[in-house]
């Protein structure tokens, strides 16, 4: 197999991006063979009452098509000749003693997988020309609201607006060899710094210096984005799933000592594909306590069992419905939870310490296309679930189970007259502190199975020897 680096020193797939697209069309008959895609990049835009640019994003649509990060630019797919066309900005003499000379056409024709590099001022006339090729009877497809005011498709007969972002939104769950370098390359960034959050913890005061390491280890590293604002949670805080504060300290103001664990929700972002993991340490000492131990290896027997499950075709729900199953078992006999599992398992208790999805599709967002969630299921253990239906070989996915003590979410558990006999509240009591575990790696399906993408250290073996040389 070849290495990353090997393959991401090719140019990004975008050609072949496109006949996949177009192939996706034709077998739901909108077009016969010809037919062109149009697509725009993100606008440069200024930030209000300011005169400097808002942080650039790139159109993930437009990208997929053409590997392209310059704003303000397009391309232009012919279906029927096989030819994509990138349209980047003119030279503005203006603009050049600030930011320097752009990129040339014959420039970007040796970066980007494209057939011709022409530049913004020539996308109407191009159009014109394609469009009279084929008289007029080829069907433009474009997305709403990406496609500026300047732009004329007056010369073609069809316009449609209505599948081009779903029929990219589909084909973007099976990621091809160069997807899966980039998803593995911003893996290997972010375990580097996970790794060295969790060291910064030796002499951290606050949850700011866990992000601070964090992120600079992923800059210096090669990813300068984030894939979304990390989380880093200590103590009780790790009970709120997307906590974004980061500004608390590690001292418990009521007990003086430091907290019992911090969880870091984090990735980098490389060359727009995104890494999502989470990771559990212990602040204090460089040990678990019993009852964060006890929780922390549920949670990463609910991870093993679920990844025992995949492979293609695998039904998404089934393997959710395992990770309660295994939840269940281990908190009744940690005394958490009383009954029958079956019975704790239809009432759907366990969604009091597990209420979220078991993951969702990564690759150019973090939460990425084609899960097909439905947030009006009536079943709260199925109500979050970001991916829903069976797992094609290609895809990648998360897998992040967790467990919680948030008070808000069990407390009407508790104070159920049906449900409350159900929870043991003198044993929980003892897990209050804990906060939460979550742990989460990004899994590559496979036709008989699954690569795992993350190599973040997870085994307690490894985290506690690592916390405790941070804690020398």
């Amino acid at each position: 197999m070849s290495s990353v680096d090997t393959i991401l020193a090719g140019k990004y797939p975008a050609k072949a991006h496109a006949r996949r697209v177009a192939e996706y069309l034709r077998v739901r008959g909108h077009h016969d063979g010809d037919g062109i895609i149009y697509l725009e990049a993100q606008k440069t835009r200024l930030i209000e009452d300011n005169d400097e640019p808002v942080p650039f994003r790139q159109r993930r649509f437009f990208f997929y098509l053409s590997g392209c990060l310059l704003p303000d630019s397009s391309l232009i797919y012919s279906i029927k000749a096989d030819e994509l066309t990138l349209f980047i900005p003119p030279i503005d003499p203006e603009s050049v003693v600030w930011t320097g000379l752009p990129l040339s056409p014959d420039e970007a024709l040796k970066c980007y997988d494209v057939d011709r590099v022409l530049f913004t001022t020539d996308v109407n006339s191009t159009l014109a020309q394609v469009a009279s090729l084929s008289q007029g009877k080829a069907t433009v497809f474009a997305i709403p609201e990406q496609v500026s005011d300047d732009t004329s498709f007056s010369p073609f007969s069809q316009t449609n607006f209505s599948i081009l972002k779903k029929a990219i939104e589909d084909t973007r769950v099976v990621k091809d060899e160069y997807e899966v370098a980039l998803l593995r390359k911003a893996n290997d960034i972010s375990a580097k710094a996970h790794t060295a959050a969790l060291k910064a913890a030796r002499s951290a005061t606050n949850e700011r210096e866990i992000e601070g390491a964090f992120i600079a280890t992923c800059i210096a590293n090669g990813c300068r984005e984030q894939s979304y604002h990390p989380v880093v949670a200590s103590g009780t805080s790790a009970a709120t799933l997307h906590y974004t504060k980061n500004d608390e300290d590690l001292i418990d103001p009521v007990t003086k000592e430091k907290k019992l664990n911090v969880l870091v929700d984090a990735g980098g972002e490389y060359r727009t594909y995104c890494a999502d993991i989470t990771r559990v340490f212990p602040l204090s000492g460089g040990k678990f306590s019993t009852e964060s131990r006890q929780i922390y290896d549920m949670v990463l027997r609910m991870q093993t069992e679920s990844l025992a499950m995949l492979k293609e075709g695998v039904l998404w729900e089934d393997v959710h419905s395992l990770a309660h199953r295994v939840a269940i078992s281990c908190l009744l006999k940690l005394g958490i939870l009383r009954g029958s599992e079956e019975e704790l398992f239809e009432k759907r208790i366990s969604v009091a310490f597990f209420p979220h999805g078991l993951g969702h599709y990564l690759g150019m967002d973090t939460h990425d296309t084609g899960g097909n969630a439905n947030y009006e299921d009536k079943d709260t253990m199925f109500r979050y679930l970001r991916v829903r239906g069976r797992l094609p070989a290609g895809c990648v996915i998360t897998v992040e189970p967790g467990i919680y003590f948030c008070r808000f979410i069990i407390d009407p558990y508790l104070k159920s007259p049906e449900l409350s006999k159900y929870i043991d509240a003198n044993v929980l009591e003892r897990y209050w502190s804990v906060g939460g575990v979550r742990i989460e790696d990004n899994i590559h399906i496979t036709r008989d199975g699954y690569e795992n993408l993350t190599t973040a250290p997870k085994t307690v073996e490894e985290v506690e020897r690592l916390a405790a040389e941070a804690s020398e």
